[in-house]
């Protein structure tokens, strides 16, 4: 059950796949927040008990999704379960993301600066060292002097974050609607925030005084042509979601995705060990996302709850 009852109430949706331990220490960040927030776990079947220690945290809201759907699958049935909870803000997180005490009061005070007029909020995530995690950094919008009076306040006009402390408020997950499931890992923030901040063109930002450290092996982001053998084959996901991400944007998201994916194949003829595989699993996406054609849930979702 949801603690909170008031009409300002803010869910932290928190999505987990046999991390037990990083959920623990996220789940602790959560708590020690300085102000009050309800806690949404949305596991991916698990296998490492996570689903036991939930059941003796009286505290937690727990789904169990029963198979595994991604992070995609997750963070589009957690957020959908906190708007029909009724919460009037959603906060999500992967289950390595530890935020500061304050980050979640930072994120109102900025919620309170622009009287609700934004898309989305972006906290700065750091890695373990205390530097820039390179995975999260958020893409900055070239014209972002407009709100130049803003940066006072640490607010910077973004056009794309990941979900690494995304806030949100409700009206706007019922507007635009959730993450694209079958998505099912990497991409699916970058497409939910563009779709919000670029294809929407609602201004959206980050919210340089609200930070989160994200507990990551390494600091290294994301690299085909670098990245371990056993985390080649999830590039495929990548290649093939932003073919449809970039697809939504006409020819300049055409071409920008056509940049991206020559700079890959430079990479890994340069760098790549075994070039092949990394060659066949870029070769598979880009394919795969010529006809990957997801289900958007915008308008079903609206429907079913205007009826709740």
């Amino acid at each position: 059950m949801l603690q909170s009852e008031s009409k300002d109430s803010v869910a932290a949706v928190v999505v987990t796949f046999n991390r037990l331990e990083l959920l623990k220490q996220c789940v602790d960040s959560l708590r020690a927040q300085t102000v009050h927030c309800d806690i949404l776990i949305v596991d991916n079947a698990s296998t490492d008990g996570t689903g036991q220690w939930a059941a003796s945290q009286p505290d937690l809201a727990y789904q169990n999704t029963g198979s595994n759907l991604g992070g995609a699958g997750g963070f589009n049935l957690g957020m959908r379960w906190a708007v029909e909870a009724g919460c009037e803000y959603v906060w999500v997180m992967d289950d390595d993301t530890l935020p500061k005490p304050d980050a979640l009061e930072k994120l109102l005070e900025a919620d309170r600066i622009l009287k609700g007029g934004y898309g989305w909020l972006s906290s700065v995530a750091l890695w373990t060292d205390g530097s820039e995690c390179k995975m999260n950094r958020q893409k900055l919008k070239k014209s972002y002097y407009d709100y130049s009076p803003l940066l006072k306040y640490g607010l910077v006009q973004a056009e794309q974050a990941t979900f690494v402390s995304l806030f949100l408020r409700r009206e706007t997950i019922l507007r635009v609607g959730l993450p694209i499931k079958e998505f099912f890992i990497w991409g699916d923030d970058i497409e939910f925030t563009r779709r919000i901040a670029v294809r929407e063109g609602t201004p959206c930002f980050l919210a340089g005084g609200s930070q989160v450290v994200h507990a990551t092996k390494n600091n290294e982001g994301s690299n085909i042509a670098l990245d371990d053998p056993e985390r080649i084959g999830r590039y495929f996901y990548a290649f093939r979601n932003e073919a449809y991400l970039y697809r939504q944007e006409g020819i300049k998201g055409r071409l920008f995705c056509f940049a991206k994916r020559g700079r890959d194949f430079l990479r890994i003829m340069r760098y790549g060990k075994p070039k092949l595989r990394r060659l066949g699993v870029l070769a598979r996406g880009i394919w795969a996302g010529a006809v990957f054609r997801p289900r958007s849930e915008a308008v079903t979702f609206q429907e079913r709850v205007r009826h709740l």
